[in-house]
């Protein structure tokens, strides 16, 4: 089967992740999408960034909410590849720029587990209209009720959960509160059917972090859809290899 091939937070394996350099990249390596995760800074500016702190990423410290815009892109954020030189952290709305003249889906993470970020849903939504990428967005989450607010919004959305750790009957569930997709840990395939039911109830399968030949194996023998990896390359040179 055909697979999408979407970049974790870009091409990260190979530049600072979440960052234009990244998504750039990406587009370059024929993905066929990326993902990325959002957050409000403390002037109710959406950035993309995973954690919710930029000590990972960044040559500073503390949480994205407690800082500006304008303070945030005082900082570097190519801490995961410093050869990569100078980094911003990227706004929403540069990446929709950036990525307009290509035809990559972008899956969109409300990274809504630890701060409610209060109207970010309704933002997105509405910057998404206003770009035009009503049909090249995936909405997801970590914390469902952010995604179930999303669809309740925006009944056109694509919007799928995330999850990890092994929930049972997660197609089930998915299903009753009207997902369009699942968005589980690769080490969760295992469980029995999920991709089967999954996509009986009309639902698609998009696996993270799927960074070797070993896993992209599973993936296709699993029939899952999307595989989102930080070696979009290398992932599009096994899927062709395989077909």
């Amino acid at each position: 089967m055909k697979h999408q091939i979407w970049a974790h937070r870009g091409a990260s394996g190979y530049m600072p992740e979440n960052t234009l350099l990244s998504f750039d990249l990406a587009a370059k390596q024929h993905a066929d999408g990326v993902e990325l995760d959002i957050q409000y800074t403390k002037d109710k500016k959406i950035v993309v960034i995973h954690d919710e702190n930029i000590d990972r990423t960044s040559n500073g410290t503390g949480w994205v909410k407690d800082y500006t815009f304008a303070q945030l892109r005082t900082f570097n954020f190519n801490k995961t590849h410093p050869e990569a030189g100078h980094a911003d952290i990227p706004l929403m709305q540069e990446v929709f720029d950036l990525l307009k003249p290509t035809n990559l889906m972008i899956n969109i993470e409300l990274k809504t587990g630890i701060f409610d970020y209060e109207g970010i849903e309704e933002e997105i939504i509405e910057m998404v209209k206003a770009n035009g990428f009503q049909d090249h967005v995936i909405y997801s989450s970590f914390n469902h009720y952010s995604a179930l607010k999303v669809r309740q919004l925006d009944p056109n959305a694509k919007v799928a959960f995330l999850y990890e750790d092994g929930p049972i009957d997660m197609p089930e569930y998915a299903h009753k509160y009207g997902m369009n997709a699942i968005h589980p840990a690769v080490y969760n395939l295992r469980y029995q059917d999920v991709v089967e039911k999954a996509h009986k109830f009309g639902m698609a399968v998009n696996v993270w972090t799927v960074n070797d030949e070993t896993l992209w194996a599973y993936c296709d023998k699993m029939k899952a859809d999307a595989v989102i990896t930080n070696y979009p390359d290398k992932a599009r040179i096994f899927f062709e290899e395989h077909a």
